[in-house]
Parts: C-alpha cells; structure tokens; sequence
C-alpha cells in the first residue's frame, strides 16, 4: 500500500501532494512541504496541515483524513 501526503485546508479541502511507497519518502516529503509552508495562512487565518495517510488507494486516504476524531480523555498522555 502506498503513503499518500495531502495538505489538508480549512473546512476539510484537501490537496493531494503526492504519493510514495515508502514511508521515509512520504515523511521526508511532508518535512519538506511543512518547511515551505510554515506561516502561510487562507483568508480566512486558519493554517493547513500537511499529512501523511496510509491507505490502498487515494480515495481512501481522503475518507480517512476527513473523518471525524473525538479527542483523548484528559490526562492520557
């Protein structure tokens, strides 16, 4: 399966970066891509996020990145 790496904007648009088949790519490719977009922020003030997703195929990373995740409890650090 591949890592794909996506920006991930406000109100859940995603921007697909690429894909690489080993993690050390995809996690180099992320460093570098969040090194570049350091500071950059839409219109709206809010950042993006760049991740790494692991999954079959690319429609799948996207339904697992836009997924909903509640918050650990408090104190399970």
């Amino acid at each position: 399966m591949p890592y794909y790496l996506y920006a991930v904007k406000p109100f859940g648009q995603l921007e697909r970066l690429g894909e690489h088949a080993a993690f050390k790519d995809a996690s180099a490719a992320a460093k570098r891509e969040r090194a570049a977009r350091t500071g950059r922020a839409d219109a709206t003030g809010l950042a993006e996020q760049v991740r790494v997703m692991f999954a079959p195929t690319a429609e799948q990373a996207e339904d697992l990145l836009l997924q909903r995740r509640d918050p650990p409890p408090p104190g399970d650090e």
